[in-house]
This record gives structure tokens, C-alpha cells and sequence, in this order.
């Protein structure tokens, strides 16, 4: 079976199962000009995306963090190993056709987003830590991500042949372009990269109501396809398992209740502009459907959960001091001569 025929199988699944009351069937007809324009405002998305996070990455700490790898290698494993696992899990004790199934893994196997980065920073975490591990992510999902859909497609049926891995690795090669760009000029001329930054802060806000009044003009009619019990659990639980798998894990491995939140923040927290690429872009249309927009159902769950874990830490700090921070300013006050 050629990856044609995948598509037009799982499709076939898809639209049999989700006809509406009218007889009519919920199948996404996007006009060629919007779905182009769909396409350019999500790779921009990406791209500002990643070279904004390129811009905070300092080489030094970078290398700090690689001399000494615990912490990444620990948050490697919980990203590449607890949320495929989830994302694989929750559709099959759901029950998702081929079409949610595979939107889900890709959700699910992504690495670390930039988001990771503020709620990091939010519950103080160890932010050096939160960017190396998100740039390490990036670089290891380009082997890693398309090996693990390959072997989560194995459970379900029609899925291995119809996952577009030409289309992911270029997309995850993608990132990494403007991420080195990103790197460079923090690097070389560090006195940019504020203004970097703000600038792209305002593409990227631009853009992002651009893409969602756009999608929403094209999913008005069948947005019901997505708002699903099914769909709505999974984005629900994934970043809520993610946050918590990520802490225990760091937790067992005796990390710093520093690391330990920094992990749990970066495992939680997937790369949403990435996942809505692979999905609008190396997905035909009329396959993927309305679907495309899981990720950012599962982007209001996982802002939701972070911020209610941080406005737990928050309140925790306020009534019980740290053990961590008053180490650290007796280790200070032991070393000043």
C-alpha cells in the first residue's frame, strides 16, 4: 500500500464514521488560495518561533549542561518516552479512528516548546536547564520522532503507511535552521537579540490571529468533528500525565526540586506550533479535516493545567519557604571569607 492509498483509506474510515444528522458528511473543502495562505502564516509561525528561541540560547550554558547531562538526559526520556506512550495509550483505551489516532501520536511525540520556558521561569525552575532541554528535544526529535510514530502506527490499522515521515523530518530540519540562526546572533551580536525578540513577539501575535481567524472560517461548519468527548479527554490528560510523569521521574532520579519542576514543565509542554505544521502541511486537507486544530485544544489545556500547577507552587511558597533556597544561601554565606 503506497502512502496514496493509505490516505484515501484512512479518510474513508474517517468520514464513515462522522456523518451528521442531515445525511450530509463532515468533510473538510478547503479553497486552494486559503489553504496556501493557511500554510505560509503556520511555517511563519514556526520560524519566528524558533528563532526567538535561538536568541535566549547562550553557547556557554549550553555546554555546561552537556558536560554534565543528568538533567537532560532524564528530561529526554520522560518527552520521548512518557508522552508518546500517553498519546499512544489514550487512543486506544478510547478507541480513535486512524485520523484522531495519528493526530494524536504526532501531538504526543513531539519535543519540548517554547512554552516550557515561561511556566519554567513562572514556578522558578532552573531556566538554563529549561532551554538546553528544549533545544536538545528539537535536535533528537528529528531521529527519535519519526521512529517512535513508526512504532506506535504498528497499533493501529492502516496508520503505518500513511504517516508522512518525509514531511515531519523536513519540518523538524526546519526548526532547527532558525534555531542555529537564533543561537548565532545571541552569540555574535547579543545586542540584537532583545530586539529580535520584540519584533518577533509582534509577527507572532499577528500571525497567530491571522491563522486562527483563518481556521476558523474554514472549520465553522463541521468544528463539531473535533469537539468530541474522545478528543477533549485526551487533550485534557496528556499534559496533565506529562507535568506529573516528568516530576516523579525527576523526582526518583534525585534530581533538585528546582530540575525536577524544570523537567515536569518541559515533558508537559509540547511544541504546538510545530505539531499544527506537520498537520496542516504534510497532510492533505481532505485527510486530515478539521483535526488539524488538536493542538491547539490541547494548547488551552496544557496553559490551563500549567498555570493552576503554578498557582499552586505559588501558594505553597507563600506559606512554607523552600528548603532549597535556604541551602543555597548558606552554601553563600559559607564561602564569603
Amino acid at each position: 500500500m503506497n502512502v496514496t492509498e493509505a490516505y484515501e483509506g484512512i479518510a474513508n474510515n474517517h468520514t464513515q464514521g462522522n456523518v451528521s444528522g442531515n445525511g450530509s458528511v463532515g468533510v473538510l473543502s478547503i479553497p486552494p488560495s486559503l489553504n496556501q495562505a493557511l500554510n505560509i502564516f503556520t511555517v511563519i509561525i514556526l520560524f519566528i518561533t524558533m528563532i526567538s528561541l535561538g536568541c535566549t540560547m547562550e553557547i556557554s550554558k549550553i555546554k555546561t549542561h552537556l558536560l554534565k547531562p543528568k538533567g537532560v538526559a532524564i528530561a529526554l526520556v520522560a518527552q520521548f518516552g512518557v508522552m508518546p506512550l500517553t498519546a499512544f495509550s489514550l487512543a486506544k483505551m478510547l478507541q480513535m479512528d486512524p485520523v484522531r489516532a495519528v493526530t494524536v501520536l504526532i501531538c504526543g511525540c513531539c519535543p519540548g516548546g517554547s512554552l516550557s520556558n515561561i511556566f519554567s521561569l513562572a514556578i522558578k525552575g532552573d531556566m538554563n536547564l529549561s532551554i538546553v532541554m528544549t533545544t536538545c528535544s528539537c535536535i533528537a526529535a528529528l531521529v527519535l520522532m519519526p521512529l517512535l510514530l513508526y512504532i506506535y502506527s504498528q497499533g493501529f490499522t492502516g496508520l503505518t503507511n500513511a504517516v508522512p515521515y518525509v514531511g515531519i523530518i523536513s519540518a523538524l530540519t526546519f526548526t532547527l535552521v532558525p534555531c542555529a540562526i537564533g543561537i548565532a546572533i545571541n552569540h555574535y551580536k547579543p545586542s540584537y537579540s532583545s530586539v529580535i525578540k520584540k519584533v518577533g513577539l509582534s509577527i507572532l501575535i499577528i500571525s497567530g490571529i491571522i491563522v486562527f481567524s483563518l481556521s476558523a472560517l474554514v472549520v465553522k461548519d463541521i468544528i463539531w468533528m473535533v469537539l468530541t468527548p474522545d478528543v477533549l479527554v485526551v487533550a485534557a490528560l496528556m499534559p496533565l500525565i506529562g507535568f506529573m510523569l516528568g516530576y516523579i521521574m525527576s523526582f526518583i532520579c534525585r534530581l533538585s526540586p528546582q530540575c525536577s519542576r524544570t523537567v515536569s514543565m518541559e515533558t508537559g509542554c509540547q511544541n504546538i506550533q510545530l505539531c499544527v505544521t506537520i498537520l496542516k502541511v504534510a497532510f492533505p486537507p481532505e485527510v486530515i479535516g478539521p483535526m488539524f486544530l488538536f493542538p491547539l485544544i490541547y494548547y488551552i489545556f496544557q496553559c490551563t493545567e500549567a498555570l493552576l500547577l503554578t498557582l499552586c507552587f505559588r501558594c505553597y511558597r507563600a506559606f512554607k519557604p523552600p528548603a532549597e533556597d535556604g541551602v543555597d544561601i548558606k552554601q553563600e554565606v559559607v564561602k564569603q571569607p
